[in-house]
């Protein structure tokens, strides 16, 4: 007797055409995917189970990656070449350069010159200084037309006149600030604005006034304002690179987690260091009287900079602006400066003058 229904040795075809037009049917394939996955378990007497199986599971989705992150690895985990590693370190490093050097031929342009120059130039730091600082602080509403003013006449006084004459402007300032305060609509939270404006102009008025008056000094003025800058940079980068090479024991952690006794002692013998040579090549000033102020120097540079830290940890920030690009604002590079130059000043009276 004839089969009628001869075998056709397509076993699961009809459920794969039932799988293939539900796929068809549903417009989001992911959602499927979702659900429970078919059993890839072959019907008892199949013998092509593993084709059948291999039939049921759906493919993973390819993820092709073009090109690895700037700086990052490839994705197949290779390392990249010794010059693609490099490649985001040397280019921040040059734009680093690239934005420096302007900034410290203007320095020694001004420096050398000194004057009118040199004081006109302080008074725009200490304005760009204290519009950083203000905006820092916005929501306590300090008081900026005063301080603005009070900040030229410091460093305009140290100028024409001593340090008698910016304490003079410092205690004006005080009647000029209560009386913008008073003229307020609304006295809320008045105290906080006030003290806010005292605090930058202390900060950045006292620094950069006795910048004018080192400068100023006859003679060496000048040398001893670039010995000053020379040992607080050049601590600043030996702290940088004894904490990256041996730093291992906080002292800040809540100011500057970065900040380590191993750097500190870096920054202290580099400073001390840096004036000391400097020194050398001044027959004006002994050898002895160089070490000592160039360790007064470095020991004051790493308070000025937790100082500043502080008060942006304070203000959860990370740069205080973008004046000079990625080494940040302002008073990120003077930090250190607004302390030393003030201490660089009585010590140049006390040993050379």
């Amino acid at each position: 007797m004839d089969d009628l229904d001869p075998p056709t040795f397509e076993f699961g075809r009809r459920r794969r055409r039932g799988e293939e037009a539900a796929r068809q049917a549903d417009p989001e394939p992911f959602e499927a995917e979702e659900a429970e996955a078919p059993s890839a378990r072959a019907p008892e007497g199949d013998q092509s189970g593993a084709l059948w199986a291999a039939d049921l599971e759906p493919e993973p989705p390819e993820i092709k990656v073009s090109r690895a992150e700037r700086g990052g690895e490839p994705p197949d985990g290779r390392k990249p070449p010794f010059w693609r590693r490099l490649q985001f370190e040397r280019s921040e490093t040059s734009m680093r350069v690239l934005v420096a050097v302007p900034w410290v031929l203007f320095a020694i342009f001004v420096v050398v010159v000194g004057g009118e120059v040199f004081t006109a130039a302080m008074i725009a730091f200490g304005v760009l200084g204290l519009r950083e600082f203000f905006r820092m602080t916005e929501k306590a509403r300090p008081i900026r037309l005063p301080a603005y003013l009070t900040i030229a006449a410091m460093v305009i006084a140290g100028h024409y006149g001593s340090s008698f004459q910016i304490l003079l402007v410092l205690a004006a300032s005080f009647p000029a600030i209560f009386a913008f305060a008073a003229a307020r609509q609304s006295h809320d939270r008045v105290t906080v604005s006030i003290a806010v404006t005292v605090l930058g102009i202390v900060w950045l008025g006292i620094g950069l006034s006795h910048a004018v008056l080192l400068r100023d000094l006859p003679d060496h003025g000048a040398a001893l304002l670039v010995d000053v800058l020379v040992a607080t940079f050049l601590g600043d980068t030996a702290a940088y690179g004894a904490g990256r090479l041996f730093g291992s024991r906080r002292i800040t952690p809540r100011i500057s987690p970065n900040k380590t006794l191993e750097g500190l002692i870096g920054g202290f013998i580099g400073g001390t260091l840096a004036f000391w040579f400097a020194g050398l090549y001044q027959d004006w000033l002994s050898g002895v009287d160089a070490l000592l102020m160039g360790m007064c120097v470095a020991a004051l540079a790493p308070v000025g900079d937790l100082f500043a830290s502080m008060i942006k940890r304070d203000l959860r920030i990370k740069d205080t602006g973008r004046l000079f690009g990625p080494h940040g604002g302002l008073i990120d590079r003077l930090d250190a400066v607004l302390f030393t130059v003030v201490a660089g000043y009585y010590l140049s009276v006390a040993f050379v003058y």
